[in-house]
């Protein structure tokens, strides 16, 4: 397939990234035209969403969002490798799965992890609220497919998104949460950790299951962008334990901790390069892979 010329806008986005990076700003937002939620849409939309999904009419919506995101993630990952799935065998609980953010469609690799267990229904995503207000199929994918959405009010974290959060842990779902929290587009390097995912596994008592998604370019083959195609490793750790012993603030900081040791050992082994925040073109999947 013929390489076309990069997508300017990607070109911002990897500028973005890179002056980041030199400011040491690792949870930085970089990509352009997100939605702003203003406070109104925050009342109308965002605390009316249906986060315990106890909407009768709401059903058919969510199975259908959960069959096109079955579909998605069997395109997006037919050469997708998982390494470690043993490490789930002994998980009979609710849990926080944790990954890297590097493209809007990286849960679907997640997806097919939890698939292949037989636990399509039970894997929940939190998402910003923002993107409740996406429109199309991902907009569907968004509003319905078992998401929870984060959001800057107080009133709905506590009364909307911590019930949900407790209702389907106590249904020993796994919710995926992004603790890097601003996808940054192909970005190779597992990056510093928020710690929101580690608090809840701590609050709750329920394990972190460390994963990181690692990008291997294909030669001579281009998206729509100019940038090479990518294949995914999926590498599962050993979940992580709440450490009852101690107090919430150290469970929580102990857990973040060692997931990002976790994550940096597996992009080590991944790619056979040490660690550092340097940046160069490489780290950017399918940027330049000469």
């Amino acid at each position: 397939m013929k390489q076309i010329e990069k997508n300017i806008e990607r070109i911002k986005v990897i500028d973005n990234i890179k002056k980041s990076i030199e400011n040491n700003q690792f949870n930085n937002k970089v990509e352009f035209g997100d939605h702003i939620v203003s406070e109104e849409e925050r009342q109308n939309v965002v605390m009316k969403f249906d986060t315990l999904r106890e909407k009768k009419s709401n059903k058919i919506k969510r199975n259908a969002a959960l069959n096109l995101a079955n579909e998605f993630t069997k395109v997006y990952n037919k050469n997708t490798k998982i390494i470690g799935m043993e490490n789930l065998d002994k998980i009979d609980s609710g849990a926080i799965i944790t990954v890297n953010h590097f493209n809007p469609a990286d849960s679907t690799v997640i997806r097919y992890m939890t698939n292949k267990l037989n636990r399509t229904s039970k894997l929940d995503i939190v998402i910003e609220e923002e993107n409740i207000f996406m429109t199309g199929e991902f907009g569907r994918l968004m509003n319905y497919c078992n998401t929870i959405p984060l959001s800057k009010s107080d009133i709905y974290m506590k009364h909307k998104f911590f019930p949900a959060i407790e209702k389907f842990l106590n249904d020993k779902h796994w919710i995926l949460i992004f603790p890097e929290e601003e996808m940054w587009f192909n970005y190779k390097k597992p990056r510093p950790l928020k710690i929101g995912a580690y608090h809840i596994a701590a609050k709750y008592n329920v394990p972190i299951i460390p994963t990181f998604i690692a990008m291997h370019e294909r030669e001579n083959e281009y998206d729509k962008d100019g940038f090479n195609k990518v294949d995914f490793t999926l590498y599962v750790m050993e979940p992580l334990y709440p450490d009852m012993a101690k107090t919430i603030k150290e469970q929580k900081e102990e857990l973040k901790v060692k997931d990002y040791e976790l994550k940096s050992k597996a992009y080590e082994e991944a790619y056979g390069k040490k660690l550092d925040y340097k940046f160069e073109n490489w780290d950017i999947a399918g940027y330049d892979i000469t």
